[in-house]
């Protein structure tokens, strides 16, 4: 306890104020020693940063020269200058682990080393004149910024015809191959803090540190998702698409509260409140409530805390006094009978009372304490009926909260629904919530304080030792545990909004990937009352044949029934697809009776149920009027309708992803984290299904990785002027598609080879087409982009999944297997690619080939995959039906057949086709019920998955079925 004066002198002054009021939480207030801060869910988190293209330094406060005056004024804010200096990063090394240490934690990756806790300001001051000491060592890699621009804007040095590891060297590793040695894994950031981003990253998300460093670097470099699963995966340990989005959420996070930690520096530093004990509390926070709780003392406001209007009072002396030197503490010489706050003795000790509990509600160990004995404890989080809701609010409203009337739950076991479903009965001042953290907690807290953390050096009077109780007891009761209140409710609503988002991502994923109906002729039908059932004849091709609207709910049955036999037999249709929106369950009824009545003979007539949501908004949108300008609003309806059986993905990347409605409370999360999920989910789809670059629309095309809504439109406009394009090299001449974009898109677009041949074919007797010019006719063009209308020849590789720059190494694999590239998917292939992995194994294979397994790997599966393969086909067909089962019917334990239509956290729900979706509670979806064939990433079903179930129960008067699940179909 001998250097326990002096840090409480240092950390004393630098505490100015009370941890009040976090702009996190609006509702938070401190003044009052008797009222509890209050909680209010966040609506919306944090905007994500965009990525920087380049990372340049502002050089100017060092490259200027220094008086001696201005060096000590620099040494004082270390933190500026390393955020100011000029960036000689490690460059771009990407990480590759050990092959022995690939299942290892990696030695070289150290801890990030504990904060003593008796540090002396200056400490941080010299370690940070250390770090910029060796960090500012010259580096042998290349700059950021340098690779980045170099690779826009030079062709030359931009080749895919490199394989994989070749491609990275040449982008981020000077030496010629990857650095093997993770000692290399510091990553150099724009703002930086007293923790490392790859260490912090790593613990947030439990990736490994050698593959968040990579992860950093390939996003810095504006690699999209689908690209780095698919063609960077032995820099990123295979993960997932879903893993790396994980990954890049938190890492934006990180430099969110970075970058928000930086601007209060300055700002502080500006108003003249930074001192050297406050800029290293701020430099240590991790998060932005731990930000907010350390900055909201000194932010500018109309009134000051308490502790602020006691320290000015003059009373922060003797506040130190009864922690330093008690024995000379007289603390009625501060009394000042015409002063207000200093009138009396009890005003006196009040004052000192408050400037102690702020130094205790500041300090970093007195929280780390509380926080570790948290964890140890039972904590919960209760909700009850508020008094108020029943005069306000809808009395169907309270009954939806029933279940919360009288609700209490372990924080460490609560669900991620039961969070949001709290939350959104508060907002609506249906429900009151509290946090319940036991008096034992405070006991304990409260003699740690008194007989450990902060015992004075000598001997107290019982008059001070009361204070000093107080002060503990008052900064427990009005700081802390407000703080602690909303440190566990701001984290369940994190992670329950974060789960509701990858949930919602998961359940579009299903949906998206749902297989396609090919080769039928369909007929699409937006049901309705009034206004009559809209129907939509289209071709296998999606072209519309015919549209028409039908009365069949208004007397006019049987006299539509002529119609709709006449339409199905002149177009040769046997397959309806009907909306599940307002008359679904009438007009099923209706197609049901004339299917078992075989009123449609000799044509076998089936039907299916979709979901219609977002058809409508899609309707009236921009690209509806631009797709079908000559037709009706209503009617294009029942298009999208019949053209999510026929090609799910193409149709449904037209509306915006959260108007399908496959998530769950997804209005009361983060708006911005969700479409930002969404669309990355929408991305990763049709990236990975891939895209016919000559046959795609324009609204699919801009969703592929690399590209956006102006580069698809200049693809669709070349495509138009010059005809199609024959292989990959082509796509260098749109205009505004980059290296770095053609990197990115390259693998996920497709060439129809049949298609390619046939057009080549027809063009041979024309020496002067377009497409066929050589560059010897294009003379005089400026360098830079590929001249306009070079030669170009179909590349067979076209076709496959393997990315450009691996064709040296496609090729070489089959020389070595003494295949042929007008083979690929061919059966003849499929045996030789066979042999040569059987007789050296895959990985022998790849040493032979200098490449990598992960790389060699994704060249078989390009070179055996049958021509125009999709893998959707492993996905799930809609269900097709030609009978109906009614509500009425259900009974309990009969055994029916299904289709998932929604997937949450507590269960799912599942179409049965009586009108009513029926659910499985999350208790009765076990491993051995689910298919032992199909690869899962955890017990959840999705959307579109077809299931075969048991009634448990039905509540006819509440409209609710609770099914138990036998298998998976």
């Amino acid at each position: 306890m001998s250097s326990l004066p002096r840090r409480v002198k240092s950390e004393a002054k630098t505490s100015t104020s009370e941890d009040d009021d976090l702009p996190s939480f609006p509702s938070s207030s401190s003044e009052s020693e008797d009222e509890e801060d209050e909680w209010e869910p966040k609506s919306e988190i944090a905007k994500r940063p965009r990525l920087t293209k380049k990372n340049e330094a502002k050089p100017k406060k060092v490259a200027a020269p220094r008086t001696a005056v201005a060096r000590n004024k620099v040494k004082k804010a270390a933190i500026k200058e390393e955020m100011d200096a000029p960036a000689k990063d490690k460059g771009m090394q990407l990480l590759k682990p050990k092959e022995e240490d690939v299942d290892t934690k990696p030695k070289t990756l150290r801890q990030k080393p504990e904060v003593p806790k008796k540090v002396e300001i200056n400490s941080f001051q010299g370690k940070n004149v250390q770090s910029l000491e060796s960090d500012e060592k010259p580096s042998t890699s290349v700059p950021v910024a340098g690779i980045q621009v170099k690779h826009e804007k030079s062709e030359e040095d931009f080749a895919f015809d490199e394989p994989p590891f070749k491609k990275i060297k040449s982008a981020t590793s000077p030496e010629g191959k990857p650095v093997k040695n993770l000692g290399g894994n510091k990553v150099k950031e724009e703002f930086e803090m007293n923790w490392d981003i790859v260490q912090a990253l790593s613990e947030i998300t439990n990736v490994e540190p050698w593959v968040c460093a990579n992860l950093i670097r390939l996003f810095k470099e504006e690699n999209t998702i689908p690209f780095i699963a698919r063609y960077r995966k032995e820099l990123i340990n295979n993960l997932e698409a879903d893993a790396l989005r994980e990954v890049q959420q938190a890492l934006e996070e990180l430099r969110a509260v970075a970058k928000k930690t930086h601007t209060t520096i300055q700002k502080l530093k500006k108003e003249g409140k930074l001192s050297g004990g406050l800029l290293t509390a701020l430099l240590n926070c991790r998060t932005s409530e731990e930000l907010d709780h350390v900055s909201a003392p000194y932010k500018t406001g109309s009134k000051g805390t308490k502790a602020q209007r006691a320290k000015q009072l003059g009373l922060e002396p003797a506040a130190l006094s009864i922690l330093q030197n008690p024995m000379e503490l007289n603390l009625f010489s501060y009394i000042k009978p015409n002063t207000k706050g200093l009138s009396t003795i009890q005003e006196v000790e009040a004052g000192v009372q408050h400037i102690l509990a702020d130094i205790f509600a500041k300090d970093k160990d007195t929280l780390d304490f509380i926080r570790k004995l948290c964890q140890q404890r039972y904590i919960c989080i209760q909700s009850a009926l508020a008094k108020v809701s029943s005069k306000s609010v809808n009395e169907k409203d309270i009954d939806k909260f029933q279940l919360y009337h009288e609700f209490s739950c372990n924080i460490k076991s609560i669900q991620h629904h039961q969070i949001l479903a709290i939350n959104r009965g508060e907002n609506l001042k249906i429900l009151t919530v509290k946090v319940n953290i036991p008096d034992g907690v405070k006991n304990e807290f409260c003699w740690w304080c008194v007989n450990e953390r902060w015992r004075p050096k000598q001997f107290l009077k019982p008059e001070l030792m009361k204070i000093l109780r107080n002060s503990v007891e008052d900064a427990y009761k009005r700081l802390i545990y407000p703080l602690l209140c909303r440190e566990f409710r701001s984290k369940l609503t994190s992670d329950a909004e974060k789960e509701s988002v990858m949930m919602f991502g998961r359940n579009l994923r299903q949906l998206l990937l749902t297989s396609p109906v090919r080769g039928r002729t369909l007929m699409g039908v937006d049901p309705g009352y009034k206004h009559g059932c809209k129907l939509a004849i289209i071709s296998p091709t999606s072209q519309i044949l015919h549209t028409d609207v039908v009365y069949l709910h208004t007397g006019q049955g049987f006299r539509e029934a002529e119609k709709i036999k006449r339409l199905l037999l002149q177009y040769n249709c046997s397959t309806i697809v009907i909306g599940n929106g307002t008359a679904c369950r009438e007009t099923e009824a209706y197609f049901a009776d004339l299917i078992m009545k075989k009123y449609f003979a000799p044509l076998d007539v089936v039907y299916c149920i979709v979901s219609e949501a977002g058809a409508s908004i899609y309707s009236v949108s921009p690209e509806a009027s631009k797709e079908m300008p000559d037709l009706d609003p209503n009617l294009r309806s029942a298009v999208s309708i019949a053209r999510r059986v026929q090609d799910p993905l193409a149709e449904l990347v037209k509306i915006e992803p959260k108007h399908i409605g496959v998530g769950m409370y997804q209005h009361d999360v983060s708006q911005t984290l969700l479409k930002a999920t969404l669309d990355s989910v929408v991305e990763e789809c049709v990236s990975f299904v891939g895209v016919d670059i000559n046959i795609c629309s324009e609204i699919l095309l801009r969703h592929i990785a690399g590209l956006n809504a102006n580069r698809a439109k200049n693809i669709i406009e070349w495509r138009e002027k010059n005809g199609p394009f024959i292989n990959r090299e082509q796509l260098k001449e749109v205009k505004g598609l980059g290296p770095k974009s053609f990197q990115q898109c390259a693998g996920f677009i497709r060439f129809n080879q049949e298609y390619i041949k046939t057009f080549c074919s027809s063009n041979k007797k024309e020496p002067g087409s377009p497409a066929f010019m050589t560059k010897a006719g294009a003379q005089g063009k400026k360098k830079g982009k590929p001249v306009p209308y070079a030669s170009q020849q179909p590349n067979p590789l076209d076709q496959t999944c393997i990315h450009p720059e691996s064709y040296n190494i496609a090729m070489s694999f089959l020389s070595l297997i003494g295949g042929n590239a007008n083979d690929i998917g061919k059966s003849d292939m499929q045996q030789k690619v066979n042999a040569v992995i059987q007789k050296e194994g895959l990985e022998g294979t790849a040493k032979r080939l200098n490449t990598t397994v992960h790389t060699l790997q994704l060249i078989v599966d390009g070179l055996t995959q049958p021509e125009g393969f999709d893998i959707r086909t492993d996905f799930d067909k809609p269900d097709f039906k030609r009978s109906i089962v009614c509500f009425e019917d259900l009974s309990v334990g009969a055994v029916l057949t299904g289709k998932v239509e929604n997937a949450t956290p507590f269960g799912v729900f599942v179409d049965i086709g009586v009108g009513k979706a029926g659910l499985i509670p999350v208790r009765n979806i076990t491993e051995a019920k689910l298919s032992k064939v199909k690869k899962r990433k955890s017990l959840g079903l999705g959307p579109g998955e077809r299931v075969e179930v048991r009634v448990l129960n039905v509540d006819i008067p509440r409209l609710r079925i609770t099914l138990d699940l036998i298998r998976v179909l």
